[in-house]
């Protein structure tokens, strides 16, 4: 069998180096013909396919190699990388491993084959890949990342910490410290999740996306106009970035700058873009454009809250149908229970809990709704205090009884009804006297309510306190009154809950007593 010559492969890898593609496309192509069975010239001519992103020509080029010899470790796993860029995740999945077990001291197999598994929810399989890429590399940063980012992701957010901390150890980069400071917003640790992200704008090469969740960061803080300034950076950044888009026309919706919201909901087309905009033209009393926008919303399942509180309102005010039928007559889906593992002999847990808040570190979030009062950051139900695990699991089995309450209903509310019970968001709120909070719906929810903890017992009048659920409210523009509403003065233990879509808010009372309870949301994933 001839022999290519080492002349001919340096004067390839010499080209290669200096990013030459197509003249080693074209030369291996021509050497190929002379000597057939050179695995290096397809290893060659394959890489520069797909730096072309030619990939279909990448991978038929590593298929004829493996034809050839099948052993090949590398080139398994060229072929792997590129079915996985194909979404094939199970055929890469399957070239990994040959890779592996043709050389099982190959961290970047272990690394991809991570990759693969983490992709399709295979959580502790790709960890234990992770690990062994970093066993034979201990310095594997990026391995060491993508660990911490499966710890945040099943609510490990301390070991989530620990990984990225290490993984910053070892290489210091903008990514790095853009995913610190997620998981820190998460537990929410405002103030140092800011500074995170200042770094990662400072050490990464332009990402919209830090710019934007500093800016939005800054919001909740209550840094309005640096916030404005870095949410704008962000778009200037990347004009059509989805999301930056959208959390600038979030930030201008809340400050009631709705026309020029508009503008941006319509470039980010992210979630809920078209229901924001309904809200813009409902708020500003363009209710003809409202209405033309409304009926090109694909309305075949119902299963928005926030679409269904904007079209149940306008029937009510036009005296039209509601053709959405998320959740008809909503006020007859709230529920004012009790949580069993907060009315034990000694109401230990309930103690606990107003302990954990009072002293954990948790940072405030800005609330334009709340007055006198303060509202926490982050997910509490992500924290590692065994009081918010203990109330989780009381909450989890109080949300199955609901259930139970109305699982023959027929509207999409309960046919659709998450069946994982997973809190997409938690946080407590204090009231001190005179504070209340005003009406609003929660938009990304399904099922929401709030779980109190301390209640103010000497007030001056009964409702004082008390929560008020209705149709109607967020100074929603009325034409037809005779919107329902409902209030209820809730008891230390209790938990109110209530479709996303039913408008809710705490009637203001003078006490010397704090009122504090603990919100939540939970949807579909």
């Amino acid at each position: 069998m001839k022999k290519i010559s080492q002349i001919e492969i340096q004067n390839l890898m010499a080209l290669h180096q200096r990013g030459l593609d197509d003249d080693v496309i074209t030369k291996t192509n021509s050497l190929i013909k002379e000597y057939p069975d050179e695995i290096i010239l397809f290893n060659l001519l394959g890489v520069s396919f797909e730096r072309k992103g030619l990939l279909k020509d990448a991978a038929k080029t590593y298929k004829i190699a493996l034809n050839i010899n099948p052993n090949i470790p590398e080139m398994n796993f060229n072929l792997g990388a590129i079915l996985f860029s194909e979404n094939k995740v199970e055929d890469a999945i399957q070239f990994y491993e040959k890779s592996i077990l043709l050389n099982n001291n190959f961290p970047e197999a272990y690394f991809n084959l991570g990759i693969a598994l983490q992709s399709i929810g295979k959580f502790d399989e790709a960890i234990e890949r992770y690990q062994k890429a970093i066993q034979i590399q201990p310095g594997f940063f990026e391995a060491i990342t993508n660990i911490g980012t499966i710890k945040q992701l099943q609510g490990d957010l301390d070991e989530a910490i620990e990984f990225f901390e290490k993984s910053l150890s070892i290489r210091e980069d903008g990514r790095g410290h853009y995913n610190l400071a997620n998981v820190l917003r998460n537990q929410g640790n405002l103030s140092l999740s800011i500074d995170h992200y200042r770094k990662a704008i400072e050490l990464g090469s332009g990402e919209a996306e830090f710019y934007s969740d500093l800016g939005d960061a800054l919001w909740h803080n209550g840094n309005i106009p640096e916030a404005n300034r870095f949410l704008r950076m962000a778009v200037e950044v990347d004009s059509q970035h989805s999301r930056a888009n959208y959390q600038l026309a979030v930030f201008l919706y809340d400050n009631s700058a709705f026309e020029e919201a508009i503008k941006y909901f319509k470039v980010s087309r992210f979630e809920d873009w078209q229901e924001r905009i309904l809200y813009c033209l409902y708020k500003t009393k363009e209710f003809d454009l409202f209405k033309k926008e409304l009926s090109f919303i694909d309305q075949s399942i119902h299963n928005s809250p926030f679409l269904a509180t904007l079209s149940g309102h306008y029937a009510q005010n036009f005296n039209e149908e509601d053709k959405y039928k998320f959740c008809p007559q909503p006020l007859n889906f709230v529920s004012h229970q009790s949580i069993p593992c907060l009315l034990d002999d000694n109401q230990s847990l309930r103690h606990q809990l107003l302990k954990d808040i009072n002293n954990a570190d948790i940072n405030d979030r800005k609330q334009s709704r709340l007055f006198y009062g303060t509202q926490s950051a982050g997910n509490l139900f992500k924290r590692t205090e065994d009081s918010f695990k203990t109330l989780e699991l009381g909450l989890k089995e109080a949300i199955k009884e609901y259930y139970k309450l109305y699982k023959d209903e027929g509207c999409e509310f309960i046919r659709l009804f998450p069946k994982k019970i997973e809190f997409s968001s938690s946080w407590y709120v204090k009231m001190q006297s005179g504070g209340h909070l005003t009406s609003h719906i929660h938009e990304e929810g399904w099922i929401s309510g709030a779980i109190y903890l301390s209640v103010p017992k000497k007030t001056k009048t009964q409702d004082e306190g008390a929560i008020e659920l209705s149709t109607h409210g967020d100074d929603y523009p009325i034409i037809n009154d005779g919107f329902p509403k409902k209030v209820i003065k809730p008891k230390e233990g209790d938990v109110v809950f209530f479709p996303s879509s039913v408008f809710h808010r705490t009637i203001p009372f003078e006490s010397d007593e704090e009122r504090i309870c603990i919100a939540f949301d939970m949807k579909p994933s």
